[in-house]
């Protein structure tokens, strides 16, 4: 009794002991913490600008009527395919062909009164007039060779006064003759006729102008599309009155789409028409290769935003216009960069960034990083870490310098995790 009386001192400093070294172990033990790493390497890595985006058709018309009248009947239906030039709606234009065919009429008037002036009429007054022209000038000639001879057989004293006074009256005559004659045909020939051609050509121009005026109010009724594409709208009904101005119909080109976004100006000036890019619907799941086709040159001064154009082909119909969007535009490609998963980047002091590396002892150690380019779960380090390093990605929020790290691996439970587990 007495004997375990004098060991029991001995007795508790063991347990006192063996409790600090399970404390002790436990603390250790408390301090190792579990984390994922990965290597830092060199890789391409994209410089890419996102934004919210709205789509848009890539092209569009809202087919309106240039005359006002009642609609007789529409030829295509709301989501109907369409090709440019179809007729789609014809209004009532009764009125209008009476019109034209009374305008065609004056036209054929016109036609009538012109050929009969130029081939009938004139040509025959013209005829005669050149022919007393004709005439004339032979009796002229005639009259003159005749007081010539006498003039000369009197002049050399063979023929008496009188005959050489008769033949220069029959010159006097015949020349006066052949002034008249040709007098009347300049009439024919000058201002007299051609005003009157010109003013049957001129009836005729104004009937024609008539006419095509009639025929295109008729050639109005015939409602046509501009555009190939979709009947997205069609507000009117049969019967109803088509007002000058008033859509009868929204024909919507969807073969293509343009997602239209407002970029900040400064991630703006980096973007080129024909940069890459990818419209991403809101729900995640549809996606489609684009192009930058527009990058306007003007800056929105009340948003200061520059809006950007994306292309991209609809053949399949996903892509809805007026749907919201998001579009990532590859500005640039950085090759031979030093890149890190992004969920090792962390936020340092004083509002920088760090990331923790992975020391030989199994610690891990603070290090401040300038971070250039990011793409998805990718970042680009500027300075900093140097390639083939292993950087922490899981684990490392609240680590301080210098702490002891246990490496797991992506899905792995740790062993303090299993037991608690268990327990």
């Amino acid at each position: 009794m007495w004997t375990n009386r004098k060991t029991w001192p001995a007795v508790v400093t063991c347990l006192l002991a063996l409790a600090a070294c399970s404390k002790k172990e436990a603390k250790e033990g408390e301090s190792i913490a579990p984390v994922q790493v990965a290597p830092v390497v060199r890789d391409s890595i994209r410089r890419v600008v996102d934004a919210d985006a709205v789509l848009f058709p890539i092209d569009q018309s809202a087919v309106t009527g240039k005359i006002s009248a009642p609609v007789r009947k529409f030829l295509v239906n709301r989501g109907d395919r369409v090709r440019a030039g179809q007729v789609i709606a014809e209004l009532e234009n009764r009125d209008l062909i009476a019109a034209e065919a009374a305008a065609k009429g004056q036209v054929q008037q016109a036609q009538a009164n012109l050929a009969a002036l130029q081939n009938a009429q004139i040509p025959e007054s013209q005829v005669k007039a050149r022919t007393d022209v004709q005439s004339a000038q032979e009796q002229f000639d005639a009259a003159k060779k005749v007081f010539d001879s006498r003039r000369k057989l009197f002049e050399e004293g063979a023929l008496a006064r009188k005959s050489v006074d008769d033949a220069q009256v029959a010159y006097a005559q015949a020349k006066a003759q052949l002034e008249t004659a040709k007098e009347h045909l300049r009439a024919f020939e000058g201002a007299g006729i051609t005003e009157q051609i010109k003013s049957a050509k001129a009836q005729l121009a104004s009937a024609e102008a008539q006419y095509q005026s009639a025929a295109a109010q008729v050639a109005y009724s015939q409602v046509a599309t501009p555009i190939a594409g979709v009947i997205a709208d069609r507000p009117l009904y049969a019967g109803e009155m088509a007002a000058t101005g008033t859509p009868l119909a929204t024909v919507m080109d969807v073969s293509r789409v343009k997602a239209v976004a407002n970029v900040p100006q400064a991630q703006a000036a980096t973007i080129r028409t024909g940069n890459a890019a990818t419209i991403r619907l809101d729900d995640g799941q549809t996606t489609a290769p684009g192009r930058v086709t527009v990058v306007s040159p003007a800056t929105d001064p009340a948003t200061t935003t520059v809006q950007v154009w994306v292309e991209a082909d609809n053949s399949a119909g996903r892509l809805k216009p007026g749907a919201s969007a998001h579009v990532s535009i590859v500005t640039e490609i950085v090759k031979n960069a030093v890149v890190v998963p992004a969920a090792a980047i962390l936020p340092g002091e004083e509002g920088g960034t760090m990331v923790l590396v992975l020391a030989a002892d199994s610690t891990v150690h603070r290090k401040s990083v300038e971070v250039g380019v990011r793409d998805g779960d990718k970042a680009q380090i500027l300075s900093g870490v140097s390639a083939g390093e292993q950087v922490v990605t899981v684990g490392g929020i609240g680590l301080e310098d210098n702490a002891k790290v246990r490496i797991v691996k992506p899905g792995q439970k740790d062993d303090k995790q299993d037991d608690d587990e268990k327990k």
